[in-house]
């Protein structure tokens, strides 16, 4: 489907929790992105302007409305999903709409519901001699509506209503009647989510410009249904009105999907402020520290054996610290158990053209820097328990990319640099499977695949899939 063009709109940002559109004069259009969908707003009078001069310039457009319904739908429904995303335009409809868009710091938008915007798309298509087609409601309906709108406006051009009642053999006659009546706008009136899925399957063999779904507004303008009175409508309590008036049939929508939407809305606040972002940091730190803190009791006894054994075999220190490459580019003290000589650092740059990895991580399997005691715990991985404590102390996650020496860092390219945006860890996705040999690009790819996929669920299971790849040894030297 054919996108609306950037150049149709003068967009703008504007900061977060102003509570108020953009100046009308400086600003026609406006679009604010709420619960994964690009709704587009303006004064209702503009609105139905801009539809209007689209039809005539038979430019095609795709419009559906969005109200606290529709969200709960979408949200449940994937093919209704795909439906609005496919539109080249979503108009806000509502308070439910306006009050997610306040919870979130937004743009406040207009409130574009396509009932009170029938009446200024029939005044001005009469004014631009632009036909209308009406499809939808029960027998007779559309046909009433049309009756109003042609009493209202009698200039206005009516080419053909259909009610909503079809079967799909029927729906290749009626798609031939809409393209030979030369309508240039289509209103679709057979509910959420039929008549988005109806528009989406049928857009292409649609010859009409502007298609629009617009629910049940044939019901009050042909008379079936009593619209609210205008002063409960200007309390936007319209959808009390319907409740009070139907409330067999509206009590789930409304009742139980009011809740509904308001716990979505509350979703989307938290998404559109970064306060889900914070919270899951603020779970992932709870959980790295008891996950820690209970390691380190449990792995005690290892920790006195491993201590021993070196101290035993060279005399020198038990622990090793190294500069490491953490979040953001902060370097931090790494603590490991150590299971090199000494001298190691010294003598690594004579063999660095030794290593077993080509490109930025150096690695070699033979590695004659490394003690006795060495070559077991790596074997193991117990070298690396130690840093426990750096988890402890915040500079590195049980689970999170490995962190990098400096050396490797300075050598990173291109998106290479995207694996230091989040906290380093102990164990990381290469590292269950196959550890060195898994080529570093290999490993900057993961990396960058998991910090974007990160939930508390994968860091459980990395943490679970870590005991066999230790005690399997793949890759560990």
């Amino acid at each position: 489907m054919k996108h609306i063009p950037a150049s149709a709109f003068r967009t703008a940002s504007y900061p977060l929790g102003t509570g108020a559109a953009p100046d009308a004069d400086a600003q026609a259009f406006y679009r604010l992105d709420l619960f994964d969908l690009p709704l587009t707003s303006s004064q209702p009078r503009r609105m139905a302007a801009h539809i209007v001069e689209r039809a005539g310039m038979g430019q095609r457009l795709t419009i559906n409305f969005v109200n606290a319904h529709c969200v709960n739908v979408a949200h449940r429904d994937a093919s209704y999903r795909l439906a609005l995303r496919v539109s080249d335009m979503l108009l806000p409809d509502g308070i439910g709409i306006e009050l997610a868009a306040r919870m979130s710091g937004a743009i406040r938008p207009e409130n574009l519901n396509g009932t009170d915007l029938f009446p200024l798309i029939c005044e001005r298509a009469a004014i631009e001699g632009t036909g209308l087609f009406l499809l939808g409601g029960m027998l007779g309906v559309a046909d009433g509506a049309a009756a109003w709108a042609c009493g209202q406006y009698p200039s206005l051009r009516i080419r053909g209503t259909h009610d909503g009642f079809f079967t799909a053999d029927e729906e290749d006659a009626l798609v031939e009647r809409i393209n030979a009546s030369g309508a240039g706008i289509l209103l679709v009136g057979l509910g959420v989510p039929l008549q988005e899925e109806w528009l989406a399957r049928n857009r292409a063999r649609l010859d009409v410009p502007v298609v629009m779904g617009v629910g049940g507004l044939f019901d009050y303008y042909s008379g079936r249904i009593a619209r609210a009175p205008k002063m409960v409508r200007d309390l936007r309590a319209e959808w009390a009105w319907r409740l009070a008036m139907e409330p067999r049939r509206m009590a789930g929508r409304y009742l139980v999907g009011n809740a509904v939407f308001l716990a979505h809305a509350a979703l989307e606040c938290a998404r559109q402020r970064g306060w889900q972002e914070r919270m899951g940091a603020a779970a992932k730190r709870l959980f790295d520290i008891a996950g820690a803190s209970l390691a380190l009791l449990a792995l005690l006894p290892l920790f006195l054996l491993t201590a021993i054994a070196i101290r035993m075999e060279d005399r020198g220190p038990v622990f090793f610290r190294q500069q490491r490459v953490g979040a953001g580019g902060r370097t931090f003290s790494m603590i490991k158990f150590r299971s090199m000589f000494t001298d190691a650092e010294e003598r690594r740059a004579a063999l660095l053209a030794s290593s077993d990895r080509a490109g930025t991580c150096f690695k070699m399997q033979d590695d004659p820097r490394i003690t006795r005691t060495g070559k077991i715990i790596r074997r193991l991985s117990i070298d690396e328990l130690p840093q426990l404590f750096n988890v402890l102390n915040g500079s590195m996650s049980l689970v999170g990319p490995r962190p990098a020496l400096p050396s490797e860092a300075a050598a990173y390219r291109d998106r290479q640099w995207d694996r230091l945006g989040g906290k380093p860890g102990i164990t990381c996705t290469w590292q269950v499977k196959g550890r060195a040999e898994i080529p570093f690009q290999r490993q900057a790819i993961m990396d960058r695949a998991y910090l974007r996929n990160r939930t508390f669920v994968t860091d459980l299971k990395l943490l679970f899939l870590t005991v066999p790849a230790v005690l399997g040894g793949r890759g560990a030297y």
